[in-house]
């Protein structure tokens, strides 16, 4: 299979992969949310950024590592599995211990429960993750949207019968560790690789060598993204977190789908292309460019319809998430592209430009959560869309040059798809101001008008990312057929 069909056929099921996951696990949550309470959210969103930064340990960078070198041997691959496998205990037995203090930390006595049975979730992973790469590296996606569709839907199931019973945020603890035991015992029964009883320091220096800095840059990013987590359960309340938590589920449908659709498979993919610069140039514009009209178009016109969406899918009582939802719109909306521009700097092997990039980001969110502190959750929130600006600045900056294709050429090429996304956006934003009707008659004619006016438009104006997108399914559709 040539490179050009590798990568449309991994970016379709890479994209059904996620978009079929999330999209069960939003619907899950959307019915979660109408039987639960804001409360039980935030006490699983108090737990999130401690199971985060353990699986950064797990991991170790050792994914990215295997996925850039080209030929892997079988002593690398149980090298690292045994290493992930003893790390994930070390982290099992340490949140174990921890578990009291984090519940006195938050004020919140249920949570010493709570850490300790999530905490296997650690060994689980510890487990998968080599058979994730595997599949990954072979860009076969098809395998993998199997596992997650059967394991959000069974885990779903059984949350929402849990949560009916009264079982409250016991529910929400019985997903994910269901989830995590199906998805690693499919990718067991499904994926032949096994491990054999070899450890290889060779191979444990190699591959460590290069995913060390991205272990130190997933902790920092990781931290980034969770201690809002934290800063809002302390600082606030567990009512408050549920709120935010709630808002970034649903943001994170688009920018985390997308995110994880182009991170997964441009990397493999532009990994291969590394040797030609010509080609890897060309094929990296048209990422981003496809990428931000996606993004574009489904960020900000979520913002748009943050209001009647939320009072719809989830009830009156999540109306305080609808501004918490909006400006985590706008701090997202560069997140898919901030992501391929790092990818860029691992495919050239400079993970420690990687590392320095991010030190250099992060300890901006420092005086943001200080600021949050002192005068409120939105005043962080509006911080936090200053942060995902410079942070893009950096990012798309040192890519650019390894690869000669400058933050000023990207600005150009994604603005026709902000223009075209702001427009329908605006639009679709003042319809709700102007008719009045129910919450669901409402999003349903935002959303309808809004999907028309992107249509008609790319389709007059012949727009050549929507035209690139177009092909690709079509060709992909022809095949099928």
């Amino acid at each position: 299979m040539s490179i050009k069909q590798k990568t449309i056929s991994g970016l379709l099921w890479s994209s059904v992969d996620s978009f079929s996951t999330l999209g069960i696990q939003f619907v899950i949550g959307i019915i979660l949310a109408r039987i639960l309470s804001p409360v039980e959210f935030g006490l699983i969103g108090m737990v999130t950024i401690f199971i985060a930064i353990s699986e950064s340990f797990i991991n170790s960078g050792f994914s990215s590592a295997l996925i850039r070198k080209k030929e892997c041997s079988q002593a690398d691959y149980s090298t690292v599995f045994f290493f992930n496998l003893v790390i994930g205990t070390l982290f099992f037995l340490l949140l174990i211990i921890l578990a009291p203090s984090i519940g006195s930390f938050f004020k919140e006595p249920e949570l010493k429960d709570i850490v300790r049975a999530l905490a296997a979730v650690l060994i689980i992973d510890s487990l998968t993750i080599i058979q994730y790469t595997i599949l990954t590296k072979r860009i076969d996606f098809k395998m993998h949207t199997k596992i997650s569709v059967i394991a959000s839907t069974g885990s779903g199931i059984v949350a929402i019968f849990m949560a009916y019973k009264g079982l409250g945020v016991w529910s929400l603890v019985a997903q994910r560790l269901i989830s995590q035991s199906l998805r690693s015992l499919l990718l067991w029964r499904w994926n032949k690789w096994r491990p054999t009883l070899v450890y290889s320091r060779s191979s444990f220096s190699e591959l460590f060598g290069f995913g060390s800095k991205l272990l130190v840059s997933s902790l920092i990013d990781t931290i980034y993204h969770n201690i809002y987590y934290l800063v809002i359960g302390k600082y606030f309340s567990a009512q408050d977190l549920g709120y935010y938590t709630r808002a970034n589920q649903f943001r994170s449908f688009p920018t985390q789908n997308i995110s994880n659709i182009m991170t997964r498979v441009s990397y493999p993919v532009l990994a291969q292309m590394n040797d030609d610069k010509e080609n890897l140039k060309v094929g990296y514009k048209r990422m981003i460019k496809s990428t931000m009209l996606i993004t574009f178009v489904l960020v900000l016109g979520l913002a748009a319809v943050a209001e009647p969406m939320i009072i719809t899918l989830i009830g009156e009582k999540w109306r305080p998430s609808v501004i918490f939802l909006q400006l985590l719109c706008f701090s997202g909306m560069l997140y898919p592209l901030q992501a391929i521009n790092l990818n860029m700097l691992n495919v050239q092997g400079r993970s420690d430009l990687f590392l320095k990039l991010e030190i250099i980001k992060k300890s901006l969110a420092i005086p943001t959560i200080v600021i949050g502190i002192i005068f409120g959750i939105k005043i962080m929130m509006a911080g936090m869309i200053f942060n995902s600006l410079l942070s893009y600045y950096l990012n798309s900056y040192w890519s650019g040059k390894l690869i000669n294709y400058t933050m000023t050429e990207q600005l150009k090429d994604i603005a026709p798809s902000f223009l075209l996304a702001a427009s329908m956006a605006a639009m679709v934003f003042l319809l709700g101001l102007f008719i009045s009707a129910s919450s669901l008659v409402l999003l349903i004619i935002q959303l309808s008008a809004g999907a028309l006016f992107v249509f008609v438009v790319c389709e007059v104006t012949a727009m050549p990312d929507y035209l690139y997108l177009k092909q690709i399914i079509s060709e992909k559709t022809i095949k099928r057929k």
